[in-house]
Parts: C-alpha cells; sequence; structure tokens
C-alpha cells in the first residue's frame, strides 16, 4: 500500500527508489549532455538525422570536433550512427531521450530563465541557434562556454 501523499509531495512514475546502478547511468547520461555543443547536438538529432558535417555548420564548430563528441554519444548510446554510402548519418532514436531534451528546452526560456512550470513551448531551430552560443562566445551576462571535452 502507498503512503499517503504529503501537500507538496509531486506525482512520480515509480514509487521504488533508484538503485546505485541506475543513479550511476543516470549521472553519466547528464555529464554527456552538460556541455552546450553536446546538448545541442542531441537536440538537433532529436529533430531529424544529420552527417557530420551538417551538425558542424549547425552547431558552428569544426568537423573534428562535432566527431569527437559524436564519439562520446554513440559510446554512451545517446546517438546512433548509420552508413549511408560514404556518408554516416546520425540519429537519436531513443523516445526517452528526445522526451528528456523536449522537457529541459520547455522547461528554459531561450534567455534562459526557467519556467518552474514548464509552460514554456520547445524552442524552435532558430531560437535554440540563437540561444545556446557558439564555439569561443557567450551569451550575455554569462560566463564563457568551457572548451569542448
Amino acid at each position: 500500500m502507498a503512503p499517503e501523499a504529503r501537500s507538496g509531495q509531486r506525482d512520480v512514475t515509480t514509487s521504488v527508489a533508484p538503485t546505485m546502478a541506475q543513479l550511476q547511468a543516470a549521472t553519466e547520461t547528464f555529464a554527456m549532455l552538460s556541455t552546450p555543443t553536446r546538448l545541442h547536438l542531441v537536440w538537433l538529432l532529436a529533430q531529424q538525422d544529420y552527417d557530420v558535417t551538417s551538425l558542424a555548420e549547425r552547431v558552428g564548430v569544426p568537423v573534428a570536433t562535432v566527431s569527437q563528441h559524436l564519439a562520446k554519444l554513440r559510446f554512451t548510446g545517446l546517438v546512433y550512427a548509420r552508413r549511408d554510402g560514404r556518408r554516416q548519418i546520425y540519429s537519436v532514436d531513443d523516445p526517452h531521450v528526445v522526451m528528456l531534451v523536449d522537457q529541459i528546452f520547455r522547461h528554459i526560456a531561450p534567455d534562459g530563465t526557467l519556467s518552474p512550470d514548464g509552460s514554456l513551448t520547445a524552442a524552435s531551430s532558430t531560437e535554440l541557434a540563437t540561444a545556446l552560443p557558439r564555439h569561443g562566445s557567450s551569451a550575455p551576462g554569462r560566463r564563457p562556454a568551457p572548451p569542448p571535452d
């Protein structure tokens, strides 16, 4: 029998506490998404499939840098690749990852402020591209972005 809900208690999809293995995996997932470049790549790939050159153009960083980020994202299973002739096509196929990234940008406005009730709509491609700083620059009033991992 589940305990009665206390005032202010939130609905959670599971009442079972996460295991240490789950906590470790979640920590590693969030670490992979903790750089603006990787988060931007995952957001773009959640929208549609891209090759590395197109991703580099969209994110504004060199192809070699995007390739390094994609290798890390592939290693952790957040991004998948398939061969199309001589090109690698990258995608995010896991609906949980798509939902996680969508929820992040429903909660954070293009100016970086939070929406506690999650009432924001997901940022459009143009809004996100202008909201996320390009490599080597930073948004006004924010610390400069760290160099890519």
